[in-house]
Order: structure tokens, then sequence, then C-alpha cells
């Protein structure tokens, strides 16, 4: 069970409402039954519903108190008996959508702290959420709903659409936002990029003349950068995930839905199609293209251009199988030296 001092559980809903909610198929007990919370297969009780994704796990299943779960139609013959099951192709979507609907977004407080500064050529329209000692400058357009957390300044001519969560001690500049976008502690967006000309004496810096462009429905992680373009716009596409600490370079295009896990690093000017998913630690260099639903794994050394649909890993990247040949080999190698 969350803990109540910082989550606010709604509910409780009927399994007939999760089924509806989640486009599940109700199997083994009554719509009218009572469900009041999510949690894990390991500690769920009689009045709470887990899910079931990953095979491995169907040992735990076994032995879940679980009152519901949500589940694949291939392993609903391995839940317990007594076990509602809410059937789903995609049993970690619908238990995502689940626990959305039983902890929801805490509601906005609108209105503005006593130590906000909003200039007076803003546009903070009066159901927003500003808190102390945030900073907007002039010129900046916030949509309706918006709630800007402790300390946040939003540049000069900066730009957010509706429904926008900008947590504490984020940083925006020489950027447009679209609606619905998170933006966690820490993140910062719109910088110059790093672009500069080399000399003998010593870097020439080059004006970083272009800008953010954030589509819908993006969330961005934690003390995650995004670098303004140098006359291009750096773009990310709608509904892209950006995991904490990620870095992205100036002139970057994302495509729609990426996933980009912590520490993913872009450089300048190589565009991601739509449904890239990158692992942690990845390293792309500049000026690549990377095509629609190729994957990236984690620490991958990318320096070429990807296949759509490939999948990558090592450094320099190449085809997961070859990079598994690759590291197979090694360890025989390395083994039969040390028998030597």
């Amino acid at each position: 069970m969350a803990d109540s001092r910082f989550f606010e559980r709604a509910g409780p809903f009927s399994l007939a409402e999760l089924a509806a909610l989640t486009g599940s198929e109700l199997r083994g007990a009554g719509g009218g039954r009572p469900i009041r919370d999510v949690a894990p297969l390991e500690t769920a009780g009689p009045d709470d519903v887990t899910f079931l994704d990953n095979r491995k796990y169907v040992g735990e299943l076994s032995r879940s108190r679980a009152g519901a779960a949500f589940i694949a139609p291939g392993l609903a013959g391995r839940a317990p008996a007594g076990m509602a099951l809410l059937v789903s192709p995609q049993p970690y979507r619908a238990y995502a959508l689940a626990a959305q609907a039983f902890y929801p977004l805490p509601p906005l407080r609108p209105g503005r702290a006593a130590t906000a500064s909003v200039d007076p050529s803003a546009t903070v329209p009066g159901d927003c959420e500003i808190g102390p000692n945030v900073v907007i400058e002039g010129g900046a357009r916030l949509g309706a709903r918006c709630a800007v957390g402790a300390n946040s300044v939003i540049g000069a001519a900066v730009e957010l659409g509706d429904d926008c969560r900008v947590a504490a001690n984020v940083t925006l500049s020489h950027c447009l936002i679209g609606s619905r976008v998170v933006l966690h502690p820490g993140v910062r967006i719109g910088q110059p990029g790093f672009g500069f000309a080399p000399d003998p004496v010593r870097p020439v810096k080059i004006p970083q003349l272009g800008r953010v462009v954030i589509g819908d429905d993006v969330d961005i992680g934690a003390n995650t950068t995004i670098d303004r373009g140098s006359g291009h716009d750096t773009v990310i596409g709608p509904g892209t995930m950006i995991d904490n600490l990620v870095q992205i370079g100036h002139n970057v295009r994302i495509g729609r839905g990426n996933v980009l896990v912590a520490q993913v690093g872009i450089s300048g000017s190589t565009v991601f199609e739509d449904y890239v998913m990158a692992g942690g630690q990845a390293g792309v260099a500049g000026h690549l293209r990377i095509g629609k639903g190729a994957q990236i794994a984690a620490q991958a050394g990318v320096i070429a251009d990807v296949d759509p649909g490939a999948r990558i890993g090592g450094t320099p990247a190449v085809p997961v199988r070859e990079w598994l040949r690759q590291n197979g080999l090694l360890r025989r190698m390395m083994t039969k030296k040390g028998k030597q």
C-alpha cells in the first residue's frame, strides 16, 4: 500500500469498472466486487489488484493473495483459485491505467504564492498554480490549468500549453511547449547548445539562434537538459518519454513516442524517427539518423545511421546478435587464456 502521507488514493472501484476502464475481460468473479488498491504480486491482499506481465514471475502469481490480477490470456490458467482475472493482451498497460485511477495527479490549487514574480506582460490564467519564488518573465504565456513549482523560472516569451506540470527548480528559455507536458525537478530546456568554431588561440562560440519545440504529452525526467538549436530548432515529438539525466544536443529531432532511458546522450543534429527506444547510458554521435522503431541497448555507442526496426548494442554499436556473438567469443578467449 502506498504511503498515505505522500499519495492520496481514490476509489474503491468495482471489478466491472476496472474492466471497462482498462479494456480487460473479467473472469472468475462478479463485476460488483470492490477493489481498494493496486499492489505488487508479493504484497497484494484480497482487496488489491495486481498484474503479471513476465512469465518469470508465474511462481509469485501462484503464491499471491491478490483479490484480482491483470493477466495475459496465455497465463490465465496459472492463477490461483479464487483470484478474479482481468484478462488483457497488455496487462502492464492495463495495470498502469488502473493505478492512474487509484492515484490521480494531485488537484491544482489555483493561485500565486506571495513570493512569486510574474511580469505584467506575461499571460498566466487564473486557474494556474504558481508556487513560491517562481519567476515568470515578460511575454511568457501559460495555458489553462498549469502548475509551476517552487523556484522555477519561465523565461521571456516561453509558451506552455494547457495542463502542464512544471516541478520545482525547472528553468525554461527559448522554448515552445505543448499541452499536458510534465517536467520533473531540475529540468533545463532551451539553454545554448554546445557550438563553437575551432581556432588556434581558443574556440569561437557560435550564437545559438534556434528554439526547443516540445509536442503534447511529453514527460521529461529530473535533471534532463535539452539544448536549443543553433539555427534549426531542437524538436521533441508528442508522447515521448524521457528519463532522468538525459542530454539532448542542439538541432536534435526526436520523433513521436520515443523512450529514452537515464543518462542517454544524443549529440547535435541527430534525428530519431518515431518509436525509437534507447537504453540507459547509450551514447549517439551527431548528424545520424536512427530509423523508426529501432532499439538501442544500454551503454551502446552509436556512430553510424541505424536502419528502421534494427536492434543494436555494443561499442561501436552493431546488430544485437553480432554483439552477443562478439561477447561470447571474447569470453571464450579470456577463459582459454586463463587456463594457459
